[in-house]
């Protein structure tokens, strides 16, 4: 396997680019406009330096003038609570992951790969429709017949919930500290946000995270 892999530089892709760093020969960051794209990027750079992974950062900021979610820059503020309340789905970006797996597919043809890694996890699925086990069937199928060499979509963490992926890192031995995951985008993580309460569950008993609270 050649792969490439969506890195945002959480929680969650980080662990993906440990547990798969002999087979990924590309990281992709996509920089849409979010209010914590910024710090994610940051930590994604910094993974893929230490473990000589080629790493691009590509733009996508017509997601950020165009789109509307609570998520991006000129959003609204970011709602407090867990994933299972209604109010989350202020943070949603429209098709997000049909985007970027859209990009990273004519990626993967470009530079001769043969797969993409995606760490969407069970998690997401109530809020996030393009992280759900059936879009990315689909996408994995509309992958593999549009590029001429067949480009495959793995989505290992995809019906797994995000503590067993932290506790798959923790045998990997990842530095959880310099990763990110807050969606309001400050110096430290606010402790409060969907992202936060997500992060804090997964990492109970060995959470290296500043939190604001």
């Amino acid at each position: 396997m050649k792969a490439l892999i969506i890195y945002s530089g959480g929680l969650d892709s980080t662990t993906l680019l440990y547990e798969y760093r002999d087979s990924i020969a590309l990281a992709v960051t996509f920089d849409y406009g979010s209010k914590h794209n910024a710090r994610e990027i940051a930590c994604a750079r910094e993974h893929c330096k230490l473990l000589g992974i080629k790493h691009l950062v590509i733009p996508l900021a017509f997601i950020g003038e165009y789109f509307k979610s609570d998520l991006l820059l000129g959003g609204g503020e970011i709602p407090e609570g867990s994933y299972a309340d209604d109010n989350m789905k202020s943070t949603v970006v429209p098709f997000r992951n049909g985007i970027m797996l859209s990009v990273a597919a004519g990626l993967a043809e470009s530079y001769e790969l043969d797969t993409i890694l995606i760490a969407n996890h069970s998690g997401d699925h109530a809020i996030y429709p393009d992280c759900r086990p059936e879009f990315i069937e689909a996408f994995a199928a509309a992958a593999a017949a549009g590029t001429y060499n067949g480009v495959q979509v793995l989505s290992p963490y995809c019906n797994i919930t995000k503590r067993d992926i932290a506790l798959r890192g923790r045998a990997l031995g990842i530095d959880y500290s310099k990763t990110y995951s807050c969606y309001k985008g400050g110096e430290k993580h606010c402790g409060k946000c969907g992202t936060c309460t997500e992060r804090k569950e997964a990492l109970e008993g060995f959470d290296p995270t500043i939190y604001e609270e």
